[in-house]
């Protein structure tokens, strides 16, 4: 039986890759960071064959007691300070986490055992405002926030290990990819919520940035499986992960609302554009949401994972914004566990 420890296990990406890896017959360890908010708050419906760990990437010590006392054959490294916005609040921290964290993960591997094999989860956000379209694992990186810059020095030093200690990681770029387990600061997850609460006339109307900026969309629970893949071949590699094609904030509302027999009509333009559903406002647009660096080109070439390992992505689009529109009408309702999503 394999043994594979998965840092970041409250976050959606670990909640769905322990369950595949359980599938698998893998024995799973789940490492979080202690705060005030309990592990069991956070994913009250994690399997419970996983084995909980108290860890920290910012405790060089720790990472490698946990090493040395559980013996992983793999990890996957899935923790980070995520989102963009608080990257700029706290430079340092994002940096110390996402960044440095990594190098602290390395050093646990050269020291205990350095034939643990390590997926490095990294982002899109490295390329920037690419002029290349759609990005390879090819892509000259240009990262323009602290979010970014972090994970880049990430492929930096792992790239190091690499080529000095012989260590097995591989780099998997993440486009942008969602879930019914999303958390709620981010775009997709508020338009779901926004629209279920709409829909059940608890509030009136939502705001949101620039709609015409365009994401690849995809979803959380297939992005898993390319982590797993990317382990298991002979030597490591990086890996676009992304469904190829992108779509506008603005689809993704129009469908979230189609979704609840709300269709939308827009009206205006720029800043004073506004979506209406049978004339009353549903959607404003606020010009504090803006990312002024957003990049419209930013969608991944898939070909590589498709050849190399044999994956492609299988939910589509429309079935993503209907699936955590679904299940934020039936979280209104207290009547859905996210067990089965």
């Amino acid at each position: 039986m394999k043994k594979a420890l998965i840092t970041g296990i409250t976050g959606q990406d670990g909640f769905y890759l322990s369950n595949l890896l359980l599938e698998k017959d893998y024995e799973v360890l789940g490492m979080y960071r202690k705060s005030v908010i309990d592990v069991h708050d956070r994913v009250p419906d994690l399997d419970p064959r996983v084995k909980l760990i108290d860890g920290d990437l910012r405790d060089s010590t720790r990472l490698v007691f946990i090493l040395k006392e559980f013996q992983p054959d793999e990890i996957y490294n899935l923790a980070a300070q995520s989102a963009i916005p608080p990257s700029w609040e706290q430079p340092e921290l994002t940096c110390d986490v996402n960044g440095v964290g990594v190098l602290r993960l390395l050093e646990a591997i050269r020291i205990v055992n350095p034939k643990i094999r390590l997926f490095q989860a990294s982002s899109r956000e490295i390329f920037g405002t690419s002029n290349e379209s759609p990005q390879t694992e090819e892509t000259k990186i240009n990262p323009l926030n602290p979010y970014a810059v972090s994970k880049a020095f990430a492929r930096g030093i792992i790239n190091s290990y690499i080529e000095k200690y012989g260590i097995y990681a591989s780099e998997g770029i993440a486009f942008n990819h969602e879930s019914p387990r999303r958390g709620k600061e981010f775009v997709s997850r508020s338009i779901s919520t926004s629209v279920a609460r709409i829909k059940n006339s608890l509030q009136e109307f939502a705001e949101f940035g620039n709609l015409d900026t365009k994401r690849d969309w995809g979803f959380s629970r297939d992005y898993v499986e390319l982590m797993w893949l990317s382990l298991q071949q002979e030597k490591p590699d990086k890996y676009i992960i992304a469904t190829g094609e992108t779509h506008t904030i603005r689809e993704f509302i129009e469908e979230a609302f189609k979704f609840v027999g709300m269709p939308i009509i827009w009206e205006g333009v720029g800043l004073n554009e506004v979506g209406k559903h049978n004339g009353k406002i549903v959607i404003k647009i606020n010009p504090k949401f803006y990312r002024p660096e957003e990049s419209s080109r930013l969608f991944g070439d898939i070909r590589k994972a498709r050849e190399k390992l044999g994956w492609e992505p299988k939910t589509k689009f429309k079935e993503l914004v209907q699936m955590m529109v679904k299940h934020d009408l039936e979280e209104l309702k207290g009547s859905k566990s996210l067990q089965s999503i």
